[in-house]
C-alpha cells in the first residue's frame, strides 16, 4: 500500500525522477561544445539552483518520495515507493543523466559512472529480494564497476522465504559464497524521512527498471555505430508504457512476451554452441555439425529479433499487424440442419411485434424457421449457428464484450441506424471481429469507447456492411489479408487512425460511403514481398472529407530511386495542388471578374472542381496500379533468378485490381492522396 509524498514533491516535473541534488548530484552528460554554451547560459541566468528544482534538495529537510509497506507476513520496515514513475521521467533520466549517446558496449560503464555521482556508498538498509526469499541487509560499500553492493545481514535478522530452510546460518553462508556482493537491482531501499537517500532509491529504481524492461542479453552484440538510446531504449520504453496504458492489443502483448522468451532461450543455446566451437581446436566432423547448428540458431535469433523490433516500433506494429484469430472455430450448421431467427427486443410492444411478424418473421419461405428471443445483441450473436439471422429491434443497447462472428450470420437492425444503437462499454481490444465465410451487418449504429483496436476487424471470409453508422475510437475498419469487405451506403467517422485499413491480399469494395473526421481516410498497405499479394480495391462514389491527413494514403517500402525523385520534386517546387488551394484560386478569380460574369464564373468553378475530382480519382488509380506493377516486376525477377522462365499464370492475379471512380475528396488536411514510405 503506497503513501503519496507531500504536495509539491516535483513528481509532476519531467525531471523529477532524474534531477540532480543541487550542488551534489549528477549533471546531464554533454559534449565539450555543449558545456561551453551551458556555462554562458548559467552566467546570464539570475535563477539560483534551488529555484530550478526543489526535488531532493538538501536545503529542505525531509524526503519527497512516498513509502510502501512490503508484502508478506514478516514485519519488514517500509521501503521507498519508486515504481510509479511516468514515461517522461524515466525518458529524461536515461537520456540526460544515465545513457546519453553511449553505444551498446558502453552501457554498463555509463551506468556505473552515473551511480558514482548519486549513490550513497554506505549507511543505508535495503530489502534483498529474490524469487525465493526476502531478507533485510545493510549496505557497507558499493562496487560501482560491477553494479553490486557489499552488504551484511541486519540486526535483528529478518527473512521471509517460501520454506523454513533459510536460517541465519544459511543466509550467512550464501553471502560468503557471493563474497557479500549482490546486484543493485535486487535491492529495495528502506524508507528514510531525512531525504538523504532519495537519490539512492531513485538511482537503483532506474537500474532495476532498465535491466528488467529495457536490456536484452543480445544487446552487447549490437553494432556500435548506432546510438543505443535511440535504437533500443526509447522504443522499448514507449512500448512498456503503451502496454501499461492499454494502447496495445492483448494479443500483441502476448506475442511480444512469447517472442522475448523464445529469443532468450535460443540465444542462450547459440552462445553455448559458439563457446563450444571456440574452445575446441580440432577440425572434426562434430565441430562442423556444431557450426551448422550454430548458424541455424543464429538465423532464428535474428529473425525473432526483427519481429521484436517491428512490435517495438509504434508505427510498424500496426502497419504489419499480427494474426491472432486462427483458432476461432465456426460452429457450422446445427445437427438438425435448422436455421433460427434470433430477435432482440429492447421493449416489445404489441404493435411492434405485429409489424415485426409481418415484415420479418412470417415471409413465405420462413414457415419452418425457429424463433428465439434474447435480451441483448451479444447473447443473440453468441447463440448463432451457420445461416442464422439476428434481428435487433429499435433501442440503445450497451454491451460489455466483443462480437466474434465465425459463422455466416446476418445481423440486422429493424429500423434506421440511429434507432438501433449498439454502444460498447468497458475497455477491450475489439468490438466486432468477423471470420465467417459470409457475414452481413446492416441498419445499425455502432459506437466504440476505450478501445485498443478498431471498431470492425475482418480477419477471414467476406463481411458486408450496409446502411450502417460507425462512430469510432481508434482505427475504423480493418480488412486483413485474405479477407473481403463490401461496405455500401454507410457513414464512418471519428477514428484516431485510419477510417479503413486495407491489408495486402485483401479485397475491399467501398460504394457510396462517407468517411470523415478521421486521422486518415483510407490506408492502403502494399508490401513488395512475394508472401503478400496486392489488395484488390474498388472505390466508387464515396465522399471522403475533413480528415486530418490524406483522403487516401498508400503505405509501401521506400525505393532509393523513388526517394531521390521525391526529393527532386520538393526542391523544384513541383508539387500537386491541394483541394483547398484550387478552391482558393477559383474564388480569387471570381472576385476579380465583373458582377455580370458571376454566373459564368460559378459554372467554371464547378467544372474545375469536377475536373479536379476526376484527376484525384485517376491519380489514385494510377499510383496504386503502378505499385502493383512494380510488385509484379519484382516477382518476375525472383522467378527468373530461381530458374523459372515461363510466364506465371498466377501473376496477373497478384496485380492490384483498382477501380476508383466518382469519389469526392474535400477539406482533407494534407490533400486527396499521399504515399508513406517506410
Amino acid at each position: 500500500m503506497a503513501e503519496p509524498g507531500p504536495q509539491g514533491n516535483g513528481l509532476d516535473s519531467p525531471v523529477a525522477a532524474a534531477a540532480p541534488v543541487p550542488g551534489s548530484g549528477p549533471v546531464p552528460r554533454e559534449r565539450p561544445e555543449q558545456a561551453e554554451d551551458r556555462q554562458r547560459e548559467d552566467a546570464d541566468s539570475d535563477c539560483s539552483a534551488d529555484s530550478r528544482s526543489d526535488y531532493g534538495s538538501r536545503d529542505k529537510p525531509g524526503t519527497t518520495l512516498g513509502r510502501t509497506v512490503p508484502d508478506g507476513n514478516v514485519l519488514f520496515p517500509d521501503i521507498f515507493y519508486t515504481d510509479h514513475l511516468l514515461f517522461y521521467e524515466r525518458f529524461s533520466a536515461y537520456q540526460d543523466y544515465i545513457l546519453a549517446d553511449c553505444k551498446a558496449s558502453e552501457v554498463k560503464q555509463f551506468i556505473a559512472e552515473y551511480l558514482e555521482k548519486v549513490l550513497e556508498p554506505s549507511g543505508w538498509q535495503a530489502i534483498w529480494r529474490t524469487n525465493v526469499f526476502d531478507v533485510l541487509v545493510a549496505v557497507v560499500d558499493v562496487n560501482f564497476p560491477a553494479l553490486k553492493a557489499v552488504v551484511q545481514l541486519s540486526e535483528p535478522f529478518l527473512c521471509e522465504s517460501q520454506d523454513s530452510s533459510f536460517t541465519l546460518e544459511c543466509m550467512q553462508e550464501l553471502l560468503e559464497l557471493k563474497e557479500h556482493q549482490i546486484l543493485l537491482q535486487e535491492l529495495f531501499v528502506v524508507y528514510d524521512e531525512s531525504g538523504g537517500f532519495d537519490q539512492t532509491a531513485l538511482a537503483i529504481e532506474h537500474v532495476r527498471f532498465f535491466y528488467r524492461c529495457i536490456w536484452r542479453t543480445w544487446d552487447e552484440e549490437e553494432e556500435d555505430e548506432f546510438d543505443y538510446f535511440v535504437r533500443c531504449v526509447e522504443p522499448r520504453l514507449r512500448l512498456h508504457y503503451d502496454i501499461l496504458e492499454h494502447r496495445v492489443p492483448s494479443g500483441l502483448v502476448a506475442e511480444h512476451q512469447n517472442l522475448l522468451s523464445q529469443c532468450e532461450e535460443l540465444y542462450e543455446k547459440f552462445l553455448n554452441v559458439r563457446n563450444s566451437i571456440s574452445s575446441s581446436d580440432s577440425d572434426s566432423e562434430a565441430e562442423n555439425v556444431s557450426m551448422v547448428e550454430g548458424l541455424k540458431l543464429y538465423e532464428r535469433v535474428e529473425h525473432i529479433k526483427q519481429r521484436l523490433k517491428v512490435i517495438e516500433n509504434p508505427l510498424l506494429r500496426y502497419v504489419f499487424g499480427y494474426q491472432k484469430f486462427g483458432s476461432l472455430q465456426a460452429k457450422g450448421l446445427r445437427s438438425t440442419g435448422a436455421k433460427v431467427i434470433h430477435v432482440v427486443p429492447w421493449n416489445m410492444k404489441a404493435d411492434l411485434l405485429q409489424q415485426l411478424t409481418r415484415d420479418k418473421l412470417c415471409p413465405e419461405s420462413c414457415g419452418a424457421l425457429e424463433i428465439q428471443f434474447h435480451r441483448d445483441p451479444l447473447a443473440a450473436v453468441s447463440a448463432c449457428y451457420e445461416g442464422d439471422t439476428v434481428i435487433i429491434c429499435p433501442g440503445h443497447y450497451f454491451v460489455d464484450g466483443m462480437f466474434s462472428i465465425a459463422d455466416s450470420v446476418e445481423l440486422e437492425g429493424y429500423g434506421l441506424p440511429d434507432d438501433v444503437v449498439i454502444e460498447k462499454q468497458g475497455k477491450g481490444d475489439n468490438f466486432f471481429d468477423c471470420t465467417g465465410a459470409n457475414v452481413k451487418i446492416s441498419n445499425l449504429k455502432l459506437v466504440q469507447h476505450d478501445a485498443v483496436e478498431g471498431i470492425l476487424n475482418v480477419h477471414h471470409g467476406k463481411t458486408t456492411l450496409e446502411n450502417c453508422v460507425l462512430q469510432c475510437e481508434t482505427t475504423g475498419i480493418t480488412v486483413r489479408t485474405s479477407a473481403e469487405l463490401l461496405m455500401r451506403n454507410s457513414d464512418l467517422y471519428g477514428a484516431k487512425g485510419a477510417g479503413v485499413e486495407i491489408y495486402p491480399g485483401s479485397v475491399c469494395t467501398l460504394l457510396h460511403n462517407g468517411i470523415h473526421h478521421c486521422k486518415e481516410g483510407i490506408l492502403v498497405k502494399n508490401f513488395l514481398d512475394e508472401v503478400y499479394e496486392a489488395p484488390r480495391i474498388t472505390m466508387v462514389n464515396n465522399m471522403i472529407h475533413n480528415n486530418e491527413g490524406y483522403g487516401v494514403v498508400l503505405v509501401r517500402p521506400a525505393v532509393p530511386s523513388e526517394m531521390k525523385d521525391a526529393s527532386a520534386q520538393e526542391t523544384t517546387g513541383c508539387t500537386q495542388p491541394t483541394q483547398a488551394g484550387a478552391e482558393a484560386a477559383c474564388a480569387e478569380g471570381s472576385r476579380q471578374e465583373q458582377p455580370g460574369c458571376v454566373t459564368d464564373e460559378l459554372e467554371l468553378c464547378k467544372r474545375a472542381q469536377t475536373s479536379e475530382q476526376a484527376e484525384n480519382n485517376s491519380e489514385i488509380a494510377n499510383v496504386l496500379g503502378a505499385a502493383s506493377a512494380k510488385k509484379r516486376q519484382i516477382h518476375r525477377k525472383r522467378l527468373s533468378e530461381l530458374g523459372f522462365t515461363e510466364a506465371d499464370d498466377n501473376l496477373m492475379s497478384q496485380e492490384m485490381f483498382v477501380s476508383v471512380e466518382g469519389n469526392q475528396f474535400k477539406w482533407n488536411g494534407k490533400g486527396s492522396f499521399g504515399i508513406f514510405f517506410f
